[in-house]
C-alpha cells in the first residue's frame, strides 16, 4: 500500500529543511484535510512520508504546501519540496 518513499522538505532562504513529523501528521489525519485520495500517506519521521500508488504527487505537493500555509509552518517565502527517494 505505501510503496513509494518521499522525502518532504520546505525551502527557505535558500536552504531545505526536513519538514517536522508534526506537520506531517497533521496532514495526513484525513478529518482535517477532508481528502480522501490522500487517505494512503503515512508519515514515518521527520521529512520522510511514505505513499501508495495512487496518490496523485503534484496533488499531494499543492494540498500540503496549502495546508501547511493556513496552519501557518509555511511563510509566504517558503517552498515545498517533494522527492521520491
Amino acid at each position: 500500500m505505501f510503496a513509494r518513499k518521499l522525502r518532504v522538505e520546505y525551502e527557505l532562504e535558500g536552504q531545505l529543511q526536513p519538514c517536522p513529523l508534526k506537520w506531517l501528521d497533521n496532514f495526513s489525519m484525513r478529518n482535517f484535510t477532508n481528502a480522501s485520495v490522500f487517505d494512503d500517506t503515512l508519515p514515518v519521521a521527520d521529512g520522510r512520508l511514505e505513499i501508495g500508488t495512487h496518490v496523485p504527487l503534484d496533488q499531494l505537493q499543492d494540498a500540503m504546501e496549502d495546508w501547511f500555509r493556513r496552519k501557518s509552518y509555511l511563510g509566504k517565502d517558503a517552498r515545498l519540496v517533494l522527492t521520491l527517494t
